[in-house]
């Protein structure tokens, strides 16, 4: 995985911008600390910082081929799962290689086929490719929207980047956030709209999309979406097919020549990820395999069961790491660093996040870099086969309106009063534009087309929030996570795939459950889902008190659009929170590190509010 970005503007002479270039080139050096690259040229420059993964001396970037007298370079972040049936392909086309790297293998394929090689490529990515006749540049983003790509296409050129702040760092974009971008904090975050990228002028490619820039002027596609289609196998053949892809995807993304090793909760995602890649790797002679946790100072005394975390997950891990025979760590966070953390956290997603789930992420991902440079998680099973309570409690499931974020009121709460007075209209428009553009079959029960809604809204929002969070602090960290239930071909079977089946013994994800459970032990099997571990320690909750209330004592143009009544409310009354501001895991200690986020976010980037 890697740091990539672009520059073009004809006006510019990018020889005497040395200074900007090395700027941008240092944002992006967490994603990329082994190796940089730049390349300019009249009117350009692609920069590029390297994790080196895979081919480390032949994948050197920015990488250049010439051919019938065009020449074509390539900036590349990613990792492509079926490089070799595409070389294989290529070589028969007559096409050479020097190396074995997936940079040098998407730069030809686009080179054969042009834009129609987006169909040709499984993987996580995001890429430019220039070609310096035509004076075209080529974007492109993974279906799914694992990888990073955000742009801004200001008045004389056009700037891209794996994040925000590299973009911001040519100085030809000033970081601007108007009325719509802090609706977007407030009353979705720390979600965002698919291809909003908060800062006034920026967006973000989308999944399954690519574009052209070419004369001043962008044009865009979308490549890949959620399609609607009969699902015609039997419940035996889906549990087959989902073994196979499943196992297919996660052997595919073992392909590394650097260390290695696999996050484990003690859930049923991550033990079908570290049982598959176990058992490969001893039919291979490779030995055992290594695998995390992350655990916090003191979370066993205060743990408390509730709905969406009925169990701790210590015994579970201990009971998996066995049956896969493991050399298992545990890494232990202190509540401290965890709040500690959070200013990095912001600094890592350009925005506020998801509070101490981020930071926790962060620093567990800085002690596995201290050992591997590879590893592989479980994120993305609930949204594509429906993990959650919401998609099982039909009082929620059928409630108009997202089902993670339900009541705005406690986001309302904190802000004073008449500031951003369309928020809650903004959310609900967000929420309409998703679930109408959902793709369903004339057969489809209310059930299932309400399935198909759910599986849109967890897609585009929810998971991508995820995604974004797990990109961003694991490499923010030098790590690279990959996630194999992201395989596309996955995500394509499981949106057509009807609910009796893909719930069956009306379990969430029970087809997966049923498709491994003679792999797995029975405990691990049927356990019920219970998220990514948080702190329940309340000296956690003291120290993001006093976060919050610093936030609101600041003085800044931020602070005066927060309502200390209502944060004070919830310091004073954490218990009193009915619903949460996001998902299963931010209730009031998060919702007050969130607070606390803003500020650092409002502090690291200035930008001018433009309400």
């Amino acid at each position: 995985m890697c740091g990539i970005a672009g520059w073009l503007d004809s006006e510019m002479d990018f020889y005497t911008k040395g200074k900007e270039i090395a700027a941008v080139s240092r944002t992006l050096k967490s994603r990329g600390p082994d190796q940089k690259g730049e390349y300019i040229g009249r009117g350009f420059a692609l920069i590029h910082r390297r994790l080196a993964i895979i081919d480390i001396e032949k994948g050197r970037q920015p990488m250049t081929f010439s051919y019938h007298g065009r020449k074509y370079t390539i900036v590349y972040n990613g990792e492509l799962y079926n490089t070799e049936e595409i070389r294989k392909e290529l070589v028969y086309a007559g096409f050479q290689f020097s190396g074995h790297s997936d940079t040098e293998a998407v730069l030809k394929a686009y080179i054969h086929w042009g834009s129609d090689v987006v169909t040709k490529l499984n993987g996580i990515f995001a890429f430019g490719i220039y070609e310096e006749r035509e004076k075209t540049l080529f974007l492109c983003r993974d279906r799914i929207g694992v990888k990073p790509l955000f742009f801004s296409d200001y008045e004389k050129g056009f700037v891209f980047a794996s994040e925000i702040k590299a973009i911001f760092a040519t100085g030809a974009v000033k970081p601007q956030i108007d009325e719509n971008g802090l609706n977007e904090i407030f009353f979705l975050g720390p979600a965002r709209t698919c291809g909003n990228g908060v800062f006034k002028n920026i967006e973000e490619l989308k999944p399954g999309e690519y574009a052209f820039f070419k004369k001043g002027k962008l044009t865009r596609k979308t490549y890949f979406k959620l399609r609607a289609r009969p699902h015609t196998h039997s419940p035996e053949e889906t549990e087959e097919n989902v073994r196979y892809l499943l196992q297919d995807a996660i052997k595919r993304q073992l392909v590394t020549d650097k260390p290695m090793c696999f996050f484990l909760s003690g859930g049923l995602d991550s033990s079908i990820i570290v049982k598959t890649a176990s058992d490969y790797y001893k039919e291979q002679g490779k030995g055992k395999i290594s695998t995390y946790s992350v655990e916090y100072e003191d979370n066993r005394k205060y743990f408390q069961k509730s709905l969406f975390q009925p169990t701790a997950d210590f015994e579970y891990i201990g009971m998996m790491s066995r049956e896969a025979d493991t050399l298992h760590r545990e890494i232990i966070l202190s509540n401290k660093d965890l709040a500690e953390a959070l200013e990095d956290a912001v600094y890592a997603r350009d925005l506020p996040g998801m509070a101490d789930v981020d930071s926790s992420l962060l620093l567990f991902c800085k002690k596995v870099r201290e050992n591997f440079d590879v590893a592989l998680s479980g994120e993305c099973a609930d949204e594509l086969f429906g993990g959650y309570p919401w998609y099982h409690n039909k009082e929620i499931l059928f409630e108009d309106c997202f089902p993670w974020s339900k009541d705005p009121s406690i986001r309302r709460s904190i802000l004073k009063k008449d500031v951003l007075p369309k928020g809650e209209e903004y959310a609900r428009e967000k929420y309409l534009e998703t679930i109408n553009s959902v793709e369903k079959l004339k057969t489809d029960s209310p059930l299932e087309s309400r399935m198909r809604e759910m599986f849109a809204l967890n897609f585009y929002w929810f998971m991508q929030c995820l995604l974004d969070r797990k990109d961003r602090c694991s490499m923010y960290s030098g790590l690279e996570v990959r996630v194999p239930f992201c395989d596309y071909r996955i995500v394509e079977y499981a949106f057509n795939m009807p609910w009796e089946i893909k719930a069956l013994r009306g379990r969430e994800k029970g087809i997966v459950r049923k498709a491994f459970e003679k792999l797995l032990p029975e405990e691990i099997v049927w356990r019920k889902k219970s998220p990514y571990p948080k702190t329940h320690n309340p000296e956690y909750m003291e120290l993001v008190s006093k976060m919050a209330v610093k936030a609101l004592d600041s003085g800044s143009p931020i602070s005066k659009l927060l309502d200390r009544e209502g944060v004070m409310s919830i310091i004073e009354n954490p218990d009193k929170i009915s619903s949460p501001w996001y998902g299963q895991l931010m209730r009031a200690p998060q919702i007050l590190a969130y607070i606390a986020e803003l500020e650092m976010w409002y502090e690291k980037y200035q930008p001018e509010i433009l309400i």
